[in-house]
């Protein structure tokens, strides 16, 4: 990411996922709307340096973290292991199911 209004979107939807808030439960607490917050995590609005605080207040971290790229590698390696762990799961699953439907042919 080079842009830095791609960073503040990232960041913004990342950390709002760890919280596990909505853009409407964020927009509360920044006092704006959820239209604008989802302006904003699309890249097509950049916020005033006011609003950046708000944002950053409400997603409790320091406001210049909006713009860290820290969280950019230990993010990408928990989505990979996830990843990893779904698709292990969904082998599994379709394991198992293979056989049971074999030993239900045999029965």
């Amino acid at each position: 990411m080079t842009n830095l209004r791609d960073l503040l979107a990232y960041n913004i939807k990342e950390r709002r996922r760890i919280l596990g808030i909505s853009q409407a439960k964020l927009a509360e607490k920044v006092s704006t709307s959820a239209h604008y917050i989802g302006q904003i995590e699309q890249k097509n609005k950049f916020p005033s340096p006011e609003v950046l605080e708000r944002i950053a207040i409400a997603l409790e971290i320091d406001t210049p973290q909006l713009f860290s790229m820290d969280s950019l590698t230990n993010v990408a390696i928990k989505r990979f292991q996830e990843g990893i762990l779904t698709d292990l799961g969904n082998a599994v699953t379709l394991a198992v199911d293979s056989r049971l439907s074999e030993l239900k042919n045999i029965v």
